[in-house]
């Protein structure tokens, strides 16, 4: 029978967790190989920008709210406002002011993180720090004023929802995925491998 289509034994199994100099080489060569993936073909940098959002519960809704209504009613609106960060209206305005398309922004470099209640994270990923930062400022304000507009106008909501930017400026840029997860990941997968290999070697 092909001895790597044989099952481990236990006693495979066992000489295999002794030999912890053979997971220790596999984490260490895997992480190095992590980081110099990292450093050769890095991935894109991610600026956050933040703006908070207040539905105003108490005053929409005097008096005591049912659990249930109360979850239905947030849900509604968020997803409404939701709608709103990712319309074209919205869009248009980040696409005219960094000299982009809707279909370039609608590409994956756009992520939007809210709760129902507080602050939401506009994310923008760039090869460029700067134009990471420029991108993620853009949306978020764009969002701050179209949903201002809507409120004011009263044209989808229900509640007395209070939009406010909390940072625009000096965002966060780091890369969108941190050395540490490559190294990591590269361990991991080397330890795997290794462990694979003392298994069904010959």
């Amino acid at each position: 029978m092909n001895t790597l289509l044989k099952p481990a034994s236990f006693e495979d199994l066992l000489t295999l967790l002794r030999a912890w100099r053979l997971w220790l080489t596999g984490a260490v060569i895997g992480g190095l190989l992590g980081l110099a993936l990292h450093s050769l073909l890095p991935p894109p940098y991610r600026a956050t920008a933040t703006v908070l959002v207040d539905f105003n519960v108490e005053q929409s809704w005097p008096g005591h709210i049912p659990d249930r209504e109360l979850f239905y009613f947030l849900e509604r609106e968020s997803r409404q406002l939701e709608e709103l960060a990712w319309s074209d209206a919205t869009l248009q305005i980040v696409a005219n002011e960094n000299g982009l398309t809707l279909a370039n922004l609608r590409d994956g470099r756009l992520q939007l993180s809210q709760p129902a209640d507080g602050g939401w994270h506009f994310y923008a990923d760039s090869p460029d720090a700067d134009a990471a930062e420029r991108l993620a400022a853009s949306w978020a304000q764009a969002f701050f004023e179209k949903g201002t507009e809507a409120v004011t106008s009263q044209s989808i909501f229900e509640a007395s929802v209070r939009i406010e930017p909390t940072q625009l400026d000096s965002l966060p840029v780091t890369r969108s995925v941190s050395r540490g997860i490559y190294a990591l990941s590269g361990a991991a997968l080397g330890t795997a491998l290794l462990a694979f290999w003392a298994l069904f070697k010959k």
